[in-house]
């Protein structure tokens, strides 16, 4: 089990995500520095990737990205996972696009 600090919803530290973050040691302080929330982000953004190749690219993004202390990822709709708040009505828009395309 990982020491390292997780997020609000996502509370376990994917094992790819945190293999990274250990192997960066300004990512790493970042990571630690941001809060529960950012941290539940990332990790959701890293775990909603649909193929191999781009969970990596994420996981490689976050790394990169908290090191140059960018401290929650960049145009993406956010946690859809969170129950402690109402989904916005633009997230709702993006989910129902995204459930056409695939469905």
């Amino acid at each position: 089990m990982s020491k390292l600090p997780v997020g609000t919803v996502h509370d376990k530290l994917p094992a790819d995500l945190e293999k990274a973050l250990m192997g960066n040691d300004d990512a790493l302080a970042a990571w630690k520095n941001i809060t529960p929330l950012a941290r539940n982000e990332w990790i959701c953004w890293v775990e909603t990737a649909k193929l191999i190749d781009t969970r990596k690219r994420r996981v490689e993004r976050t790394v990169s990205e908290l090191a140059e202390g960018i401290k929650r990822p960049c145009c993406w709709i956010g946690c859809i996972h969170r129950t402690d708040k109402e989904i916005s009505p633009s997230v709702k828009w993006v989910l129902e696009r995204q459930s056409k395309k695939s469905g």
